[in-house]
């Protein structure tokens, strides 16, 4: 049986098409999962437009954001069953002996392989996925929102676990895409006031941002970072793609504040670090997410508190996937989802 997926089959600019691929082959500890929904993610875009700084196993289903039905057991799969409703971490491959797998921070694991990059993702009809990374989704939880379960463990890491927010705080987040919208969000619930910064270009998403109750800025942060006492915002979270976006982190955090890095960037920064030294800065990195996290987020989103459909910008088929991406890409949807056909 074979159904449509979306392919990055080389490295070349605009790799991308659907081809129709059999249904994979589960071992003993996976199950087959019936892709409900899937994400789109920045990260499929970059390897669409080629402009990503991370291997790939070519050539790949795209799709790392998903959730759906388990369809098929493997034979030492004993916690789930066929008909449940579950959701996919993105770590398909680790080496369970690795120090950091060992500590449960296997999303550090550096031979760690992903859905969509390293191994077929879930831009298509069915994926093997190991049982280890699946999470039960509340029957309440619509697919089209559980797939975004993902980038919203992102975003819990870089402002929950990576970052040291006190209600009250004065925070800044920089780059109003997904994650950055996400963060934004993250913030407000733990107490913060925040503001989002963006471009001219990105007057749609920040208005999305507003929905969360957060204050947007277009251009310079600055006064806003500094109207409390003139230091400056407690802490930064930069979710922008870009490594210049640190320096204006470090321009307006406050002596002694933070910032959480989420953001990719493959430039060279081409600016000294001094500020971080002279402001006594706490600078620190945020990658990926664990189980603990996915359990931790799966609770707010099932229970309401937490609400992903404004940044939901269309649901679309994977045959249709180049207007998703377009879209996307384009600026004029923070998210678009797929459905397999």
């Amino acid at each position: 049986m074979k159904s449509p997926a979306v392919v990055n089959f080389s490295p070349e600019a605009g790799s991308v098409e659907i081809r129709e691929i059999e249904r994979p082959a589960i071992g003993a500890n996976d199950v087959l999962l019936e892709v409900a929904n899937v994400g789109v993610c920045g990260s499929d875009l970059h390897q669409w437009t080629a402009d990503h700084s991370w291997p790939v196993n070519y050539p790949v289903v795209l799709g790392h954001e998903f959730g759906g039905h388990i369809v098929e057991i493997g034979s030492e799969v004993e916690i789930w069953k066929e008909g449940d409703r579950v959701v996919s971490e993105t770590a398909a491959i680790i080496d369970p002996d690795n120090p950091m797998t060992r500590q449960g921070l296997y999303n550090l694991d550096t031979s760690r392989k992903g859905f969509g990059y390293g191994v077929d993702g879930a831009m298509t009809k069915y994926v093997r996925v190991p049982s280890r990374i699946l999470h039960r989704v509340p029957d309440r939880l619509p697919f089209e929102e559980a797939c975004l379960t993902e980038p919203t463990c992102v975003a819990y890491n870089a402002v929950v676990r990576n970052a040291r927010i006190e209600p009250g705080d004065r925070v800044i987040v920089l780059g109003p895409g997904t994650i950055g919208i996400l963060c934004a969000a993250m913030a407000k619930q733990c107490g913060a006031q925040v503001a989002l910064v963006g471009l001219e270009q990105d007057a749609h998403r920040l208005k999305i941002a507003e929905q969360y109750g957060c204050e947007t800025i277009i251009g310079d942060a600055s006064e806003w970072a500094k109207s409390r006492d003139g230091l400056g915002s407690d802490g930064v979270i930069d979710a922008a793609g870009a490594s210049a976006t640190l320096q204006i982190a470090l321009d307006v955090v406050r002596p002694n504040g933070w910032i959480s890095k989420v953001g990719w960037g493959p430039q060279p920064l081409g600016f000294n670090l001094d500020p971080l030294v002279q402001k006594n800065v706490t600078l620190q990195g945020s990658f990926s997410h664990h189980w603990t996290i996915w359990e931790r987020v799966i609770a707010l989103m099932g229970d309401g508190q937490f609400d992903v459909k404004p940044i939901i910008g269309g649901v679309w088929d994977v045959t249709d996937w180049h207007e998703a991406f377009e879209k996307m890409h384009g600026g004029e949807v923070v998210k678009s989802v797929l459905r397999p056909v």
